[in-house]
């Protein structure tokens, strides 16, 4: 930390003392500070010493930060070349009368070019972004047009002087042109940040314009013959050598990314196509060398790529935002808006025999999944879902996510009945494993036969498949029977058995007499718990193989009580609980436990009746031998219109031939 602190000190000791130099320099060339004695001085030792201390700096800051080292000692290797070439220009070439040109000087002091443009290449791969071609044509644009200026200027100059052959041309060439390529470089880089300069490219940027500049200046007044050596032109590049260490001292700014949205990256590339335009009308007037020409319409035709590059990126983003607008994020498949747009499409077209079917899914259970394995499972579940159903469309529709654990199908049926393959989409759509098992309820409508827009198409397959789903939930009553259901198993298998038989048969004579659903539904539930009540029973009494006592039957006959009171504990099974009640009721009104007769007797109750006496008379009992089917149903017909209901006993008779086997009961029948 220390040494740091001491490094710290130690460069800015050095740069003030550059300042300073420079500074005295400056004076001496401006006001002949010191005297005409102290030319040599100032013009040798002190221009060469700020040359070499900056190349000094740039090998002391490679030597002791790792980052962008071989960057930086390639740009110290330049300026050594550059300061070798000035001490031999000092030592060799200064006092000639005629000063050869090109001469071992300028080859020392081109040297600086091939190793900075190097380290400008460098600095590029390790401080830019990633490759993007626009950023690339903007800095092509500019530094064609600050290269149409130099030509215009600076080049136009060296190609009206005269010259000694085609080696010195070619030397006198190198410079601008060495100069150009620098800076078309920084331009580059400065384009690849969007035009946003961290200081250290700042720096380099100022050092290389100075630079150039004074190559500029220095290759006119050649030409002109007004160049004085050890002058105020030769500053620039001392200003240069200073501000090369300077950069490299600077510490790399890599906190902000580009900013796409950043007003420099349409304003900079802008203002160098109105200097190139600028550069070709002044070329028109003047007229200037082809070379200045080709150089601004060069940087015109960058910008005009430019344009074509950036209409085609904004129709690829436009097109990339459209797609991502209509495909769910997690899924990849196309959401709901993407639905509404295919719907509209469909129910738009003037194809009579267009024929296709809307399908809506819910997942059952993933939400249980959902909490019991985290969010990140459930989004991969779902996904592996939407998967699924998507290779299971093929090739009859498209499969969509409505959101959360929602799925859709809109699907040609190409007039084939859609249920199997609504039943396939809906096995895609399931998955189980250890403590889990995920299926879907679905509810599905035909277009456009069934609905004329969207929206109602939609409604009518949302309703029927919540409709579904609340057939495929166990209602509380359900749960409670259930529960009574075990319970009775628990008791007896036989007393279970018998119940099983006689909601089978009760089921069938409900549904032929035409009982709404829900009736149908009570009275299975009825048949199925009739004798819960036995459950209080004790064994001996409805095993005993003989006939039943006074005090004994009394006991039984209390049975439908307490079946009653045992299932009207649950409130949703109220309507069970009174069809239990009056099962053992008789037509004639010689039944118990209230003597109810004809039609005072609950429908539901006397088809219970009928059921339940032929399940027991065709299955095994302790007190009476087993009948076949054929007597149990003479002896149905013998008590039609005093124990059982006429219009019951004629139904469950039509009913017989497709009556099931009924399973052995237990000895009831009473």
């Amino acid at each position: 930390m220390l040494e740091n602190r001491v490094r710290r000190v130690a460069v800015r000791l050095c740069f003030v003392a550059l300042a300073c130099a420079v500074l005295a320099y400056s004076l001496h060339a401006l006001v002949d500070l010191g005297g005409s004695g102290t030319d040599d001085f100032f013009g040798k030792w002190l221009y060469d010493g700020i040359v070499l201390v900056s190349a000094g700096l740039c090998v002391w800051r490679a030597v002791s930060v790792r980052e962008d080292r071989a960057a930086w000692l390639l740009l110290a290797a330049g300026m050594l070349s550059w300061a070798a070439g000035n001490v031999y220009y000092i030592l060799f070439i200064v006092d000639l009368e005629v000063q050869p040109i090109p001469s071992v000087a300028d080859a020392l002091w081109l040297g600086i070019y091939p190793p900075a443009l190097a380290m400008l290449v460098l600095l590029i791969r390790s401080r830019s972004p990633r490759f993007q071609w626009v950023l690339w044509l903007d800095g092509l644009i500019a530094a064609l047009a600050v290269a149409s200026v130099s030509a215009a200027f600076v080049l136009q100059v060296i190609i009206d002087a005269p010259h000694d052959g085609l080696v010195q041309t070619i030397t006198n060439f190198a410079y601008p042109v060495g100069d150009l390529l620098l800076l078309a470089l920084v331009l580059e880089a400065g384009a690849l940040n969007g035009w946003r300069f961290e200081r250290s490219w700042a720096y380099l940027a100022a050092g290389f314009a100075s630079f150039a500049v004074t190559d500029g200046v220095f290759l006119y007044q050649i030409a002109h013959g007004t160049y004085v050596p050890s002058g105020i032109v030769d500053v620039g590049w001392l200003i240069a050598a200073v501000l090369f260490a300077y950069a490299a001292w600077q510490r790399p700014d890599r906190r902000r990314g580009l900013d796409a949205l950043s007003w420099r990256l349409l304003a900079v590339p802008a203002v160098f196509a109105v200097v190139a335009l600028a550069v070709l009308v002044y070329g028109y007037v003047e007229r200037l060398s082809p070379l200045v020409l080709m150089l601004a319409a060069g940087a015109v035709a960058a910008v005009i790529a430019r344009m074509v590059l950036t209409f085609r990126q904004n129709l690829q983003m436009l097109s990339a935002s459209r797609e991502e607008a209509l495909t769910d994020a997690l899924t990849g498949l196309a959401n709901r808006r993407q639905l509404m747009l295919d719907l509209e499409a469909r129910l738009a077209t003037d194809d009579e025999r267009a024929s296709f079917v809307l399908v809506l899914f819910d997942l059952d259970g993933f939400k249980p999944y959902n909490d019991t394995f985290g969010h990140p499972a459930g989004d991969e579940l779902l996904t592996r879902l939407g998967r699924q159903l998507s290779a299971s469309t093929v090739p009859y529709g498209t499969a969509y996510r409505m959101g959360g654990d929602e799925f859709c199908v809109l699907a040609d049926t190409a007039d084939e009945h859609p249920e199997p393959l609504i039943t396939q989409w809906a096995l895609a759509l399931s998955d189980e494993g250890e403590g889990f098992s995920v299926t879907s309820s679905h509810g599905w409508c035909s277009l456009p036969g069934e609905a004329a827009t969207p929206s109602a198409a939609l409604l009518l397959a949302d309703q029927r498949m919540y409709r579904n789903k609340q057939r495929g939930r166990p209602s509380p009553g359900e749960q409670s029977k259930d529960v009574l259901v075990a319970t009775i198993r628990q008791r007896s298998r036989d007393l279970d058995g018998h119940g099983q038989g006689v909601a089978g048969l009760a089921e069938a004579v409900a549904v032929r007499l035409g009982l709404p659903d829900e009736h149908v539904d009570d009275i299975c539930q009825a048949a199925r718990l009739h004798d819960v009540g036995k459950v209080a029973i004790p064994d001996a009494i409805l095993d005993k193989p003989g006939p039943l006592d006074d005090d004994e039957w009394r006991f039984i006959r209390r049975h439908t009580l307490i079946g009653e009171s045992i299932i009207v504990a649950a409130p949703a099974l109220t309507p069970v609980a009174r069809l239990v009640r009056s099962t053992h009721e008789r037509y004639d009104g010689g039944g118990y436990p209230d003597g109810l007769s004809g039609n005072e007797i609950p429908l539901g109750a006397r088809i219970i009746a009928v059921c339940d006496a032929f399940d027991a008379m065709v299955s095994e009992r302790p007190y009476a031998s087993r009948l076949s089917a054929g007597e149990a149903l003479a002896e149905l017909a013998r008590g039609s219109g005093t124990q059982f209901d006429p219009g019951v006993v004629d139904a469950f008779m039509a009913q017989a031939t497709i009556v099931p086997v009924p399973l052995p009961g237990s000895p009831t029948g009473d």
